[in-house]
């Protein structure tokens, strides 16, 4: 058998230009571990990727949702197009297409969310509570939509989307007053001075596997998960296997607000923080719990147990 430095692969990726940053690294990673590994790069329109053509409109529920921007992906992936994808993990679904993990995540980067402002706020917002009365807010997330409005009930909600780039200047050019981007992204992509202002996560809880870039592969591939092994930040692994468990035990989707953050306390055990809330702000649910965490077992038990806690409390319809 060739050792794995000699072998090809073929990563999936979406062609925008985050998507595109996030697999170079990938790429830049395996060059350093594997020189002589042949890497070829597939781009691959999702579902998910915005069109001008498509307007300010929110991922459909009933077509998969967030799924949307890796289900093409996932596709070529089970049809043997490619070997691996590169996601931000923020994007992906808590239940996987059978056949396929994620196992392999790189340092996570800033958790946080950043606001964005229209010329007209510069300097005059810090914080959520500065947002000017009955402003429009452009996002088409609805975490942010709701945790917004639970504090901000004033607000009017506006979806925009698109990607950084677009979305950066929709907001310069005033088409709504203020907008969130992912700080992680900002700073992948070289724009974090773009932040006006940064949230930090007492303030508003950052999505389930927000900063993380994930590495999605066929389960049976034992190689490539090999491969994958000489790449993987194990403790950004076990914070995100936390917090997708918590999802997951929520049966948390694109259409229900839930925010999730695990990190370490001084002691070195982890802590997770989980709020759900309803689209409106009105009603919102939070456990949070410290625990010694070693492994990915345990990691996800800790998930389990606090969307265990949250779920009864929950009147119907919430999820």
């Amino acid at each position: 058998m060739r050792s794995l430095s000699e072998k090809k692969i073929r990563i999936g990726t979406r062609g925008s230009p985050l998507a595109m940053v996030q697999t170079r690294m990938v790429e830049a990673l395996l060059k350093e571990k594997f020189p002589a590994l042949e890497i070829e790069i597939e781009v691959i329109t999702t579902s998910g990727d915005w069109k001008p053509s498509d307007g300010e409109v929110r991922l459909s529920s009933e077509n998969g949702g967030k799924g949307q921007f890796a289900k093409e992906i996932e596709e070529a992936m089970l049809a043997g197009k490619v070997d691996i994808a590169v996601h931000s993990m923020k994007d992906m679904d808590s239940f996987l297409p059978d056949g396929l993990v994620i196992r392999h995540m790189l340092p996570r980067e800033d958790v946080r969310d950043a606001l964005i402002l229209s010329e007209e706020l510069q300097g005059a917002v810090r914080s959520l509570s500065d947002i000017p009365q009955a402003a429009k807010v452009g996002t088409a997330s609805v975490r942010r939509s709701a945790f917004l409005l639970m504090q901000r009930p004033d607000v009017q909600i506006e979806p925009l989307r698109g990607n950084v780039g677009t979305r950066i200047e929709k907001v310069r050019s005033s088409q709504v007053d203020v907008s969130f981007l992912a700080l992680a992204g900002l700073k992948r992509l070289g724009l974090e001075a773009e932040a006006d202002v940064i949230i930090e996560p007492s303030e508003m809880l950052p999505a389930a596997g927000q900063g993380a870039v994930g590495i999605e592969h066929r389960e049976e591939d034992a190689h490539i998960a090999e491969m994958l092994d000489a790449l993987c930040c194990r403790e950004t692994y076990l914070r995100v296997s936390a917090e997708r468990a918590a999802l997951a035990g929520l049966d948390g989707s694109c259409h229900t607000p839930i925010g999730a953050y695990a990190r370490r306390d001084a002691q070195g055990d982890m802590r997770l923080s989980v709020q759900v809330c309803s689209l409106d702000g009105r009603m919102s649910f939070a456990a949070d719990e410290v625990r010694d965490v070693k492994n990915v077992e345990q990691a996800q038990a800790l998930g389990s147990d606090l969307a265990m806690q949250i779920k009864p409390q929950l009147p119907e319809g919430v999820l």
